[in-house]
């Protein structure tokens, strides 16, 4: 079954030709207990063969435990955006946890753009303050598929992290894991968790989210 209707199919057709530089993607699923891994490798591999600058490598995180184990990812579905063929690739720290439909298919598209283009939407202030950082941090991006808002909190926490080698940023999927959305008081999305300990209601601009990291940094 095509996860994509004509005009989607077309408008994204148009938004891949603006690809500068090639994508790999890493799509990790499991064989059980994941409902929404085959849609979310459907997703992936329907963009991939909507442009040649785009290659796909599926994974099981079972069988691939040692790849799962370098990039972190300990639940599926899983996608990595990295810089690069399939050959030769860089981690930039850009994952999603969950399938990203609905309004995450913008966020899931503008990941590929944007590491193909090579150009954040950060200020340079912010640029600057990013990568003079020197503490770790991981950004979890609470969403659902029909929040409209969301999208824009994980462009902006993956565009950081695209910025900084020190930033991990995921958009994760609040339904498919409610034990994870439970530890995390999730209420309401977007909800921007920071190294388990700052959070951030809400589609906060990137001046709210760079006090969040200072706090981080000055820890």
């Amino acid at each position: 079954m095509e996860m994509m209707d004509k005009e989607t199919r077309e408008h994204v057709i148009g938004a891949l030709g603006e690809m500068k530089g090639p994508v790999h993607i890493l799509v990790f699923t499991a064989e059980d207990g994941c409902m929404a891994c085959k849609e979310t490798l459907a997703i992936v591999e329907e963009i991939s063969a909507l442009s040649k600058n785009i290659t796909v490598k599926h994974l099981d995180i079972e069988k691939d435990k040692g790849i799962a184990k370098r990039y972190g990812v300990d639940k599926t579905p899983a996608i990595l955006i990295m810089k690069g063929t399939e050959e030769k690739n860089e981690y930039l720290g850009i994952r999603f946890f969950g399938i990203p439909a609905g309004y995450e298919f913008t966020s899931l598209l503008d990941a590929i753009l944007t590491v193909s283009i090579g150009v954040p939407g950060i200020s340079e202030e912010g640029q600057k303050f990013l990568k003079g950082l020197t503490k770790d941090v991981h950004m979890q991006v609470f969403v659902t598929p029909t929040c409209p808002y969301c999208p824009r909190s994980v462009v902006l926490a993956h565009h950081m992290a695209l910025v900084s080698e020190k930033i991990t940023a995921d958009m994760v999927e609040a339904q498919e894991f409610p034990e994870l959305s439970g530890k995390y008081k999730v209420m309401g999305v977007p909800r921007t968790v920071i190294n388990d300990k700052y959070h951030q209601e809400g589609a906060a601009p990137e001046r709210m989210i760079i006090q969040l990291l200072q706090k981080v940094e000055n820890e």
